[in-house]
């Protein structure tokens, strides 16, 4: 074989080895819409989180230091829904479209009926307050499971401690009963499950790591697996099965545990979820403003 012939079939060699490892489709890339960069949809806000789609795809999030929540609407805007909210944080819509929250105000979970009425899900376990619910995912069959960090406010009483043996995560069940299913992190934050109900994500955000789990047919947790190498502050997941982190920016990974994309907003990100019409915006709170992102993958609910 001369010197060409060597050359030119060593090329072609390495381009169908490109190729065959590219991923399929270009799904490393074509998750965002094309030339779609993050759009400031609304700002001037103190601390914004908590972000939640409702069924007709508007997305309610809070301005936690402010003790308010929010609705944006797709090609409407933002309006104030609610004044007086128990310090909600994190949130989540559940299977009859209400309004489900982390209120740390008095460390409990609790239900918007609506804007004028509320019941409470959750004020304590095993006799002592809680630490402050930070974010929750509600499983298909109503379970609720929340993390249960310590981060103290300034608007609680005088005197008011940790008093849990445990930065953990819970299960609080339709019936109202409450188990602690997660008791071995520093700081669990974020925390996103799988629309089967089988996977359940948690984030411990101090330790830098990504959790996941296997849920059990009773609600327990098992086969504890490092999925990432960062903390989130909250977590999402789209109709591939891709989990998106919030973790000084967006990140992507596959279901596989596998990083595909960095998205990177003008300011640091706190949470996320996908809403609009179709659910293909990803909402993205982040400090003192919130920002849409036009995406060709979908949530899930």
């Amino acid at each position: 074989m001369n010197r060409s012939t060597f050359i030119k079939n060593t090329t072609l060699i390495t381009l169908l080895f490109m190729l065959i490892t590219l991923p399929a489709n270009g799904q490393e890339n074509d998750i965002v819409a094309e030339g779609a960069v993050p759009q400031k949809a609304g700002t001037g806000y103190a601390f914004t989180e908590g972000p939640a789609v409702a069924n007709d795809g508007s997305i309610y999030f809070t301005d936690q230091p402010n003790d308010r929540i929010y609705r944006w609407v797709e090609n409407e805007g933002i309006t104030l829904w609610l004044e007086g909210t128990e310090r909600a944080n994190g949130m989540y819509f559940n299977h009859d479209d209400k309004l489900v929250a982390c209120a740390d105000e008095q460390n409990r979970i609790i239900l918007f009926e609506s804007r004028q009425e509320r019941k409470v899900l959750l004020e304590g376990f095993e006799g002592k307050h809680l630490n402050g619910p930070n974010d929750l995912w509600i499983a298909p069959n109503g379970d609720i499971y929340f993390t249960d960090p310590y981060y103290h406010r300034n608007y609680w009483p005088a005197g008011h401690s940790e008093v849990q043996e445990a930065r953990g995560v819970y299960r609080l069940t339709p019936n109202g009963e409450v188990a602690r299913v997660i008791d071995d992190y520093k700081q669990p934050n974020g925390i996103i499950g799988t629309p089967d109900g089988q996977r359940l994500y948690v984030a411990d955000i101090e330790d830098q790591k990504i959790w996941r789990y296997m849920i059990q047919l009773d609600g327990s947790l098992a086969d504890k697996t490092f999925f990432a190498p960062h903390g989130s502050d909250g977590m999402t997941i789209d109709n591939r099965g891709n989990i998106y982190l919030t973790m000084g920016r967006v990140w992507v990974y596959s279901p596989e545990g596998e990083l595909i994309r960095k998205i990177e907003i003008p300011e640091s990100p706190s949470n996320l979820c996908f809403g609009g019409k179709h659910r293909d915006i990803l909402f993205i709170t982040a400090r003192t403003s919130v920002y849409t992102l036009k995406m060709n993958v979908r949530g899930v609910q």
